[in-house]
C-alpha cells in the first residue's frame, strides 16, 4: 500500500517541482535584465510612495504656505527655504503634491487593470472555449470597441458624468477608472482568446473533458493558470497607458477634482509659470515619465523571462 500511495503522489510532487522551477528559472532570467530590474526599483518606490506617502511627505498635499508665496512675489522656486522642490502659487508644497499624485496613478493603474482583467478574461475565455456563433459575436463586438477611439470615449464619459454622483464618488476618479477600463479590456480579450486556443485541444485538456470535469473547472484550473504568464506581461504593460490616460484627463481638466493632485493637473497649473518657474513643469512631468518608462522596462523584462523560447539562450 506505501508503494502504491507513493507512486501516485511522486507525479504530483514532481508537477509541483516543475512548475516551482518554471516560475524560479524565469525569476532568474528576470534579475539578469539590468533594464527590468532598474524599472522594477522605480515601481516598488511609487508602490511604497502610494502606500506611506501621507506619512513621510513633508507637508498635507492641501496646507497652503500663504508667507512663503507672498514673500517670495509668487511661487517659490525649488531648495529656496523649507520647500525642496518648491511650491505652486497657492503655496502648496510641490514634492508633497506629487507624492499625491503618485498615489492617484497606482490606483488608478491598478484598479483599471483589474477592470480590464474583469471584462477581458471572461470575454476571451467564452469566445475561445465555446467558439461558434458566440465566439463571432463577442468578437466582433470586441472589434466594434476597439475601432473606436479610446480617448474620445474616455472624454465623453468623463464629461456626460463629471456633474452626476458617479462622477464625483472617489475625488472625480470612479469615473476615471470606469472609462479607461472600458476602452483597455479588448486586448486582454484577444490575448485571452489566443492563448486558449492554442491550449484548448491540448492532451491534458482532453484528460479532463474524458474524466467529466466540467467546463468552467477546465477553463479555471487548468488553461487560465497556463496562460498566466502572458497576462502577466499584458497587466503590466497595460498600466502606464492607464498612467498616461489619467494625465491626459487631468491635463484637460478632468479626472481627480481639485484640491487632489494628479500629475496630469500639477502639469497644467504649471505650465502658466513655465517661463519663470519651469520646476512646477518639470518635476511632475518627470515622475510622469519615470513612471512610464520604469513600468515599460518591466514589462518588457517579464516579457523575455516569462518566454519558454528563450529559456535556453539566457
Amino acid at each position: 500500500m506505501a508503494n502504491r500511495t507513493g507512486a501516485l503522489e511522486a507525479p504530483a510532487a514532481a508537477a509541483e517541482r516543475r512548475s516551482a522551477s518554471l516560475w524560479g528559472d524565469a525569476f532568474r532570467r528576470l534579475l539578469r535584465n539590468r533594464l527590468a530590474v532598474l524599472g522594477g526599483l522605480f515601481v516598488l518606490l511609487f508602490i511604497f510612495v502610494a502606500i506611506f506617502g501621507s506619512f513621510i511627505a513633508p507637508y498635507d498635499y492641501r496646507e497652503q504656505d500663504l508667507a512663503a508665496v507672498v514673500a517670495a512675489g509668487g511661487p517659490v522656486g525649488p531648495w529656496v527655504g523649507p520647500h525642496i522642490l518648491g511650491t505652486d502659487n497657492l503655496g502648496r508644497d510641490l514634492l508633497s503634491r506629487i507624492m499625491d499624485g503618485a498615489r492617484i496613478s497606482m490606483i488608478v493603474a491598478l484598479v483599471v487593470q483589474a477592470v480590464v482583467l474583469f471584462i477581458g478574461v471572461p470575454v476571451g475565455a467564452a469566445a475561445a472555449w465555446f467558439g461558434g456563433r458566440l465566439d463571432t459575436l463577442l468578437m466582433r463586438f470586441t472589434d466594434i470597441v476597439y475601432a473606436f477611439p479610446d480617448l474620445l470615449f474616455i472624454i465623453l464619459l468623463s464629461t456626460a458624468l463629471r456633474e452626476t454622483v458617479f462622477g464625483r464618488a472617489l475625488d472625480g476618479l470612479l469615473v476615471v477608472f470606469v472609462a479607461i477600463g472600458l476602452t483597455a479590456w479588448v486586448g486582454m480579450a484577444r490575448l485571452v482568446r489566443g492563448q486558449l486556443l492554442s491550449l484548448k485541444e491540448t492532451e491534458f485538456v482532453e484528460a479532463a473533458r474524458a474524466i467529466g470535469v466540467s467546463d468552467f473547472k477546465i477553463v479555471t484550473r487548468h488553461l487560465l493558470p497556463n496562460a498566466s504568464g502572458p497576462m502577466i506581461v499584458a497587466v503590466t504593460l497595460g498600466i502606464p497607458g492607464a498612467i498616461l490616460a489619467e494625465a491626459t484627463l487631468a491635463f484637460i481638466g478632468l479626472g481627480a477634482q481639485e484640491p487632489r493632485a494628479s500629475w496630469g493637473k500639477l502639469v497644467f497649473d504649471g505650465q502658466a509659470f513655465l517661463r519663470s518657474e519651469p520646476h512646477l513643469v518639470l518635476f511632475p512631468a518627470l515622475a510622469v515619465a519615470i513612471a512610464l518608462i520604469s513600468f515599460t522596462f518591466l514589462g518588457d523584462g517579464l516579457r523575455d523571462a516569462l518566454d519558454p523560447k528563450l529559456k535556453g539562450k539566457q
